[in-house]
């Protein structure tokens, strides 16, 4: 294959792939997870860096705290990753 044969080649592939990459984030379903809440409870977490924050979590949300997650709730040791602080 001659080198501009290559070019062209390499273009439309390129192409493709920005195709593909382009359709499945346009098909990916909407985020559906509630944010951190902006209220008393939740305000310290707000400035802090998530893993400080991810630690004490669990204090109010494990099986005998306050608002136990429900059993089939995804890990809980990244909570941030999910339920982002947003900005009120």
């Amino acid at each position: 294959m001659n080198t501009k044969k290559k070019n062209i080649f390499y273009n439309i592939l390129f192409l493709v792939v920005c195709g593909v990459i382009f359709t499945f984030l346009y098909i990916a379903p909407p985020e559906t997870t509630s944010p951190l809440p902006h209220d008393d409870d939740h305000q310290q977490f707000m400035h802090m860096k998530k893993k400080a924050a991810e630690k004490q979590c669990d204090q109010c949300h494990s099986s005998d705290g306050v608002a136990p997650l429900p059993d089939d709730h995804p890990p809980k040791y990244r909570c941030l990753f999910c339920h982002k602080r947003t900005q009120q």
